[in-house]
């Protein structure tokens, strides 16, 4: 798990930001903790709408956000930390174009986005993967790339150019990439359990937990997987 977090806090380290709280709340599901996040660093993004590097850590605080509020099964709120997370995500974008994390946190967000509005938000399909193809371009050997991509795939369906089989191929593309990759793992599995392998998608999710033995979902989401 320490090396996850080394990962993830160097790509936050190129925008400036080295902070692993967020996924620490994240794991934890601590709905408070990331508000209070999300609201530390909103005056600064307010404040200098040119600041590429405080719009991408509001964009990132909003996106854990968005996150546990789609693992809570709270809609309305993973729908207005997304959307406020993709205006923060757009600006930094616009400001710096070559970097690919700012790319790839906006795919991410258009994906939670999808998740948080159902039908409605299919009409961010093509920002989520749009989006994460161009922070891929950016950087083709990124794993976190390749895992927000499955994401975008996963919540779009197979008839709008997503699907299980593409999102299963995108996590499978990122284990390579990172092979100690906790979120790829659990993906996979919440992936293969859709397609009605139970097994395999035990044996990925468990994998996850040995990686990460604090991810709350990631124990969520093992129980609910059945055993044959």
């Amino acid at each position: 798990m320490m090396k996850s977090l080394l990962v993830v806090s160097a790509l936050f380290a190129i925008n400036g930001f080295n902070d692993s709280d967020l996924i620490k709340a994240r794991d934890r599901q601590d709905k408070a903790a990331l508000e209070k996040m999300v609201g530390d660093l909103k005056p600064a993004a307010d404040k200098d709408q040119k600041d590429a590097v405080a719009q991408y850590r509001l964009a990132l605080a909003e996106s854990y956000s968005a996150e546990v509020a789609i693992e809570t099964h709270d809609k309305p709120s993973a729908k207005n930390a997304a959307q406020a997370g993709i205006d923060a995500a757009e600006k930094a974008v616009a400001l710096k174009p070559d970097s690919p994390e700012n790319h790839r946190i906006l795919g991410t967000l258009c994906g939670q986005m999808i998740s948080g509005m159902g039908l409605a938000g299919l009409k961010y399909g093509k920002c989520a993967l749009t989006a994460v193809n161009k922070a891929i371009e950016l950087d083709p050997k990124s794993a976190i790339n390749y895992l927000s991509h499955g994401v975008g795939n996963y919540y779009l369906p197979a008839a709008l150019g997503g699907g299980y089989d593409l999102a299963i191929k995108d996590f499978r593309k990122a284990i390579e990439l990172d092979g100690k990759n906790a979120d790829a793992y659990l993906w996979l599995g919440i992936a293969l359990r859709k397609v009605n392998q139970p097994d395999e998608a035990r044996k990925a999710i468990a994998k996850s937990l040995e990686l990460n033995p604090n991810r709350l979902w990631a124990k969520q989401q093992l129980d609910k997987t059945p055993t044959n």
